[in-house]
């Protein structure tokens, strides 16, 4: 038998006889062996405490977690005995170490898992610290009095816990790091007034008193308040707004990463939830922050700097593949995402990787994985911790000490414990080595570029130019050197930090080499330049092209495809987030997923922060539409759902838009309400979408054509409020506002532009009408025209009884009945205006829209038809996009058959060769050879329909 295998029946031994010594017979349970082998501060404990002992063996001590109740109630005893001071700090050190051993007894045994242990230990902690805190303030109290807040309440200290103890997870033997603050400043009320700057450290300092003065009995906790502002030079306690301060002026991201995990333990805790919203925004950036993963990268090699030093390779905590690996790897997508999805905010490791696996920044394998490392290697760290309750974190050398780890954590021998924490560190290592990369000196050799050169500043141009040339820009390689001259001379750029000018000396090189593999290198370095000029005082992005060279091949091929791209992504940097997933980027969602990811944004920010949420709305808007054009430069969609998806886009903006347009005027005016044949009810507003809107053919850059309808009638038309207002004021108010949300420009651009002249009289008309008005007014005033804008108008969000009351209305005003000859006069009139104004000048140039035989004559063909025989069309009357109409004119033999599908087809061509001159940022104006036998086509039936007094 191997000598390991001896140490561990030699320490399975002694356990049997330290069972048999303290139960008094040889009938002891096995897994106490085990436990007593493995821990000699539950041996010893047990010893002291026969009355412990028996309730474990006896009772239900042993298999039921105690939860934050139970502990508060032991505490409360302690505390309400009248002990003198050194017989409760003795009576508190000793219920610890009591329920410890208890602890460590179901944790050996196995009767808990490691999460259950962890939770269990923090909240022994919670009330310990709670209710010395709460002696802590009496002891001030008595000399000094209360702390009041201006209105006379009593205001209480908060504690913060931060590491492993803010996590719920605290450690066996732990040290455990708090932050002490309190809400408001002010002086107490004692006959001896103190301000709060010095009756709050008194009462942390007698806290700390009481937790961590050690006796023979030990100490109840070592306190660690190195996290707070300005470390061991700050003040002991600070008020809230002294901590907001520090943190916006003075926080580094290693205080981002430590408040991940905070989490108010004792004093007032609602005020310290408040105190970790305020500074929300400083621990989760509202954009996507890989200059954090810099920061993690540096803190971990200062650890592993320390663990070379310290020969610390076997430290389970900080060693390679050990917990804080997990930790980092946790963390960092949390610092990177978590302003962008709340989703990850949680304080518990394992949580967040189950996130992270939901939302698919991990693989499911990998975060399983991790999971399992971690509470393995926690495991492992508490075995560790409960031989002599001290903090240990560093595996023993001794053969006979290794068995007995392999005792406590149920493993045959030494051998076999190792080779299964082997597996679990490589793992670790591999996947942080995914996250973080690797910083070997081979790897950083290969990652430097010959192009490096470029950004010397005194490269020779004949040098920089024949580089170049090497990296594909032949004849122009002159030019392409000067636009780097010219991009790193920008002021923006020299007037870069010294990180993000290491993150563009890194980024640029890669941006050029791939920009010369492309088709047009000198175009696409343009391009670049131009995008690069924009974001480069934005570091984050830089640091996020850097991180993920994935991005950084996305941003060049999308540049290099079209210059709207690149034009979008200057203006919009944050739609850089995108290029991180070609999974999303080149798959655009569809209307039920882009609500509930906008919804989801929205829910991110602060209830009611207008502005927040209409950047929001905009960056939503601009991530979506680069998703649309960077699957259409990749052919990966047809024409029709290009439209399809643009339009989709604007209808859930526009939604969402009013959504919060509406809450935040009925905030302060209340709901409209009206009475309709004796029954009050609410009335409600519709959005009408005209145009491309409405006939589901947006393109890039499309304006909104929108009509505002209420369905107010009857008496008593007032808002609910305390302050009761006429409901057209109310929805006048809402126009307005609504329009505010749409088309302020803001630094996330405008969310679209609005044309809200098809309303009824235009822009002398009310901002929004009745839906009996618009009946009357589509009746008896409305012009031809507006008809014809009516055959392409539909419901697009608000109340859905109005959509279903305007597709009536819209049924029963295209069924009116014309005289089919004035009607084809002055919609024939009405097309010759449009092309005397509009219509290209240059017989060698084809204007696909205004030009005879384009677009418009198609449309003005399919409203003339709709308008003179929409009884004729049945069902087909409901759609307002051209292709179902022409459908159902040809289904009608209102056309024939024919005819219909070449105008379809036609109307289809044009529109995605205007589409693929937008993405090139061309007017939508071809050669006129191009497109004649389409357009003579388009001619001919126009004329047959018509007439030949057509455009």
């Amino acid at each position: 038998m191997a000598e390991s295998e001896n140490s561990t029946a030699t320490w399975l031994a002694l356990g049997r006889e330290r069972a048999t010594e303290l139960c008094g017979t040889a009938e002891a349970p096995h897994a106490l062996a085990r436990v007593l082998a493995s821990s000699d501060f539950v041996y010893r404990e047990l010893g002291r405490s026969p009355g412990l002992l028996s309730e474990c063996l006896n009772g239900d001590r042993l298999t039921r977690c105690h939860a934050r109740a139970d502990y508060d109630a032991m505490v409360a005893e302690v505390m309400s005995a009248d002990h003198e001071e050194a017989d409760l700090k003795r009576e508190l050190r000793w219920l610890r170490r009591r329920e410890m051993a208890r602890i460590a007894w179901r944790d050996i045994a196995e009767l808990g898992d490691f999460e259950t242990i962890a939770v269990e230990t923090s909240a022994l902690a919670d009330a310990l610290v709670d209710a010395t805190l709460a002696r802590a303030e009496a002891d001030v109290e008595q000399r000094f009095g209360q702390a009041l807040t201006p209105s006379g309440e009593r205001q209480r200290m908060v504690v913060f816990a931060l590491g492993k103890l803010g996590a719920s997870e605290l450690n066996f033997s732990s040290d455990i790091d708090l932050i002490f603050a309190f809400e408001l400043n002010g002086e107490t009320d004692g006959a001896r007034t103190t301000h709060f700057e010095d009756f709050y450290p008194r009462v942390a300092r007698r806290l700390m008193n009481y937790l961590g003065e050690a006796g023979p009995e030990g100490v109840v906790y070592r306190v660690d308040m190195r996290l707070r502002p300005f470390g061991t030079a700050g003040a002991m306690v600070a008020s809230f707004a002294q901590m907001e301060d520090y943190y916006q002026t003075h926080g580094r991201d290693w205080e981002r990463y430590a408040w991940i995990r905070a989490r108010p333990v004792a004093g007032d805790v609602p005020a310290g939830f408040r105190l970790i919203e305020m500074l929300r925004p400083f621990i989760y950036r509202r954009y996507l922050d890989f200059g954090a993963l810099e920061s993690l990268r540096e803190m971990k090699s200062l650890i592993n700097a320390e663990v070379r030093r310290g020969g610390l390779e076997h430290n389970v905590k900080i060693g390679p593949g050990g917990i804080r690996e997990v930790e980092f790897i946790a963390q960092a997508f949390q610092l990177v995402r978590g302003g962008r999805q709340p989703e990850l905010r949680g304080r518990l490791v394992p949580q967040v990787l189950a996130r992270l696996a939901d939302l698919e920044l991990l693989p499911t394998f990998a975060a399983r994985g991790l999971a399992r490392t971690y509470a393995f290697l926690r495991t492992l760290e508490h075995r560790l911790q409960q031989i002599d309750d001290r903090q240990v974190h560093t595996l023993p050398s001794e053969p006979s000490a290794r068995a007995r780890i392999a005792v406590s954590m149920h493993a045959e021998d030494w051998a076999a414990l190792q080779r299964q924490l082997d597996r679990h560190r490589e793992l670790v290592r591999a996947h942080f080595d995914q996250v973080f990369g690797r910083d070997d000196d081979e790897d950083v050799e290969a990652r430097i570029s010959p192009l490096a050169v470029l950004m010397q500043p005194d490269v020779e141009s004949t040098t920089g130019t024949e580089l170049l040339v090497g990296a594909g820009f032949g004849d122009d390689a002159p030019r392409a050197f000067e636009i780097v001259r010219h991009l790193l001379g920008n002021l923006h750029v020299r007037s870069l930090g010294e990180r993000p000018k290491q993150w563009l000396g890194r980024l640029l090189p890669q941006l050029i080499e791939a920009a010369g593999g492309t088709g047009q290198p000198l175009v696409t370095l343009e391009r670049l330049n131009d995008v690069m000029t924009a974001i480069a005082p934005r570091s984050t992005y830089l640091a996020l092209l850097v991180e993920r060279p994935l991005a950084m091949s996305q941003l060049v091929q999308l540049t290099a495809a079209s210059p709207l791209i690149a034009h979008h992504i200057r203006r919009y940097p944050l739609v850089i987030d995108e290029l991180l997933d070609t999974r999303t980027l080149y798959s655009p969602l569809r209307k039920a997923a882009l609500e509930t990811e906008l919804r989801s944004r929205l829910t991110a920010d602060d209830a009611g922060d207008l502005e927040q949420e209409m950047e929001t709305l905009r960056r939503e808007k601009q991530t979506n539409v680069l998703r649309v054009a960077a699957a259409d430069v990749a052919n990966a969609l047809p024409l029709m759902q290009v439209s399809d998806h643009l339009t989709e886009i604007a209808e859930v903006c526009l939604d969402e838009a009013l959504r919060i347009t509406s809450r935040d005027l009925q905030a302060g005016l209340g709901v409209p309400r009206c009475t309709v044949d004796g029954r009050r009810r609410d009335a409600g507003v519709a959005v009408i979408g005209y145009g491309k809107l409405g006939g589901i053919e947006l393109g890039y850059g499309s304006d909104l054509d929108l009509v505002y309808i209420h369905n107010s009638r009857g008496e008593q038309r007032v808002t609910s409020g305390p302050r009761e207002v006429d409901n057209q004021l109310y929805f006048a108010r809402l126009a307005q506002r609504l329009g505010h949300v749409i088309t302020t420009r803001t630094p996330g651009g405008v969310l679209y532009e609005v044309d809200v002249r098809l309303r009824p009289n235009g822009n002398s008309g009310l901002p929004v009408i009745g839906i009996d008005g618009f009946l009357d007014y589509q009746r008896n005033e409305a012009w031809t025209w507006e008809h014809q804008a009516l055959v392409r108008a539909r419901f697009i969000c608000g109340d859905p009884a109005i959509g279903t009351e305007f597709a009536e209305v819209r049924r029963q005003v295209l069924l009116t009945e014309r005289d089919p000859d004035a009607l084809r006069d002055e919609v024939r009139t009405m097309r010759a205006r449009m092309l005397s104004h509009h219509g290209n000048r240059d017989p060698s140039r084809f204007d696909l829209k205004q030009d005879r035989g384009g677009i418009a004559d198609i449309e003005f063909i399919v409203q003339y038809l709709v308008l003179r025989s929409a009884r004729a069309l049945g069902d087909h009357l409901k759609y307002t996009d051209n292709i179902r109409l022409l459908e159902g004119m040809a289904a009608s033999g209102l056309m024939a058959a024919e005819d219909a599908k070449a105008l379809a087809e036609t109307y289809q061509v044009f529109r995605a060769r205007g589409h693929a001159l937008a993405l090139q940022e061309e007017d939508s104006v071809t050669g006129a050879a191009e497109f004649a036998d389409l357009r003579d086509n388009v001619a001919r039936i126009w004329t047959e329909m018509m007439g030949t007094d057509s455009a």
